[in-house]
């Protein structure tokens, strides 16, 4: 197994891909892998901005499930495929069964993700959740600026967001998770997230909570009053 490693500094993208082209051919490896490994280097979220950070997660170094759950990896599969015929997302799957059912990891319970658990019984989303939430971020900051055409900066950051929508449809299109000849336009992005992916999100995650309308708030509240 062959990994190509970028540096941003040192090297243009065109001129590695060359280069990994050229290795690719004198390896004999298959060119249709040469995406992937490429993109293993790659972090999206940072990709444009000087940190490195060290936040990340640190899960514990047992592999084995908890002591405390008594679930079957049958009875696991059948209850996430139940929420995600409900329309909840694998991520939001996860934290419903870490916080309401005790789960900390389902790979270590039934040796599969999520995600590989809904393509399994064909439920999983047709845009990967991470690509459909940069859409959706670029919808947004689209609208913004039809309404503040003079924001600079949304200007700027929209090229970045939109860099990453592309960068990482690449990617995606060439490990097969999404179709060949797709590819992201922004006149039709609001047909994208319009999808049910975008409206279990919105089914789950809105929370109407009343509270006393504060004083400098000068809107009246819309609550009834027999509420």
């Amino acid at each position: 197994v062959v990994f190509f490693f970028s540096s941003r500094r040192r090297h243009t993208r065109s001129s590695l891909v060359s280069w990994a082209r050229r290795c690719v051919q004198e390896t004999g490896i298959n060119a249709e892998y040469m995406g992937y490994y490429y993109f293993q280097g790659v972090q999206m979220g940072r990709m444009h901005s000087w940190g490195k950070g060290i936040s990340r997660r640190c899960l514990p170094y047992k592999r084995i499930p908890p002591s405390w759950l008594q679930l079957s990896v049958q009875d696991l599969s059948e209850q996430i495929c139940k929420l995600a015929r409900k329309g909840m997302t694998p991520s939001q799957i996860g934290v419903l069964l870490r916080d309401s059912h005790g789960i900390p990891q389902v790979k270590y319970i039934t040796g599969s993700k999520i995600l590989r658990i809904l393509k399994k019984n064909g439920l999983a989303p047709k845009i990967p959740e991470d690509l459909f939430h940069l859409i959706k971020k670029a919808v947004s900051i689209r609208k913004h600026l039809e309404r503040n055409k003079k924001d600079i900066d949304s200007k700027f950051r929209l090229i970045l967001v939109e860099s990453r929508i592309h960068r990482i449809a690449r990617y995606y299109r060439l490990s097969e998770q999404l179709p060949a000849n797709w590819k992201y336009q922004s006149a039709t992005a609001s047909a994208l997230i319009s999808q049910p992916l975008n409206q279990s999100i919105h089914q789950y995650n809105a929370c109407l909570l009343y509270t006393s309308p504060s004083p400098r708030d000068l809107s009246t509240s819309r609550m009834p009053s027999s509420a």
